[in-house]
């Protein structure tokens, strides 16, 4: 097993300071790798891995161990608590969802870790909550209306804090913060699938550093 000495308060300051989660849904451990190894390099400090990847809770530990404090790994698409428990026995940090899981919001809760329970309408953002979901992250957030959905929903729920999926861009990307979305999480616009078939960690750093950039002026004002 893999141990962590960050609390569940550091991670979630991290989140909130970076304002951008990263998440990895490739193909390969290779692309994988090249992928965070990009994000080091462009200093941030965060990275999802999705268990849709070949052989993800072992590429979850080898980070760890690679990267150390540089780097917070976690578990994405986590669909049930069996899964739940190896990522974080593995050194997975945190836990996201893309859809309201309890069994594994009551494990993540069971070991102390950071979880990001997906959800989309205001009924299910008001359950993941209730059930003790560190953040709420919407998804997929572009398709309901991207940055004013979110504003929508801060109306009636202005205690639950967001992160927005799908549908984030450089171009949009601080308005989802200013928007009231304490995190944007962005896949392929950072991780490009050519770079990544290339090898090419610099193109993959250079990508997060623009998300990163772009995101800076909303973050300084939230």
């Amino acid at each position: 097993m893999v141990n962590s000495h960050r609390s569940k308060a550091d991670i979630l300051g991290q989140i909130r300071q970076t304002g951008l989660l990263p998440v990895v849904r490739v193909t390969s451990r290779e692309h994988a790798l090249c992928a965070a190894e990009g994000v080091v390099r462009a200093g941030i400090p965060l990275i999802e891995i999705t268990l849709t990847i070949p052989g993800a809770i072992e590429t979850i530990k080898e980070l760890t161990e690679r990267y150390g404090s540089k780097l917070i790994v976690g578990a994405g698409t986590v669909l049930d608590a069996g899964l739940c428990h190896a990522a974080i026995q593995n050194g997975a940090e945190f836990i996201v969802s893309p859809s309201l899981e309890l069994p594994v919001l009551a494990a993540a809760k069971e070991h102390e870790v950071v979880c990001i329970s997906g959800a989309l309408t205001p009924t299910e953002a008001m359950a993941a909550w209730r059930a003790g979901a560190d953040l709420v992250k919407i998804f997929p957030c572009g398709s309901v209306g991207g940055a004013k959905y979110i504003r929508a929903l801060k109306g009636p729920f202005p205690q639950i804090d967001f992160v927005a999926t799908s549908g984030v861009d450089i171009h949009n990307a601080a308005e989802f913060i200013a928007s009231g979305t304490i995190a944007v999480g962005v896949g392929e616009k950072i991780f490009d699938p050519i770079a990544l078939q290339e090898g090419d960690a610099d193109r993959v750093c250079s990508n997060a550093v623009r998300f990163v950039t772009a995101l800076q002026p909303a973050l300084r004002h939230g």
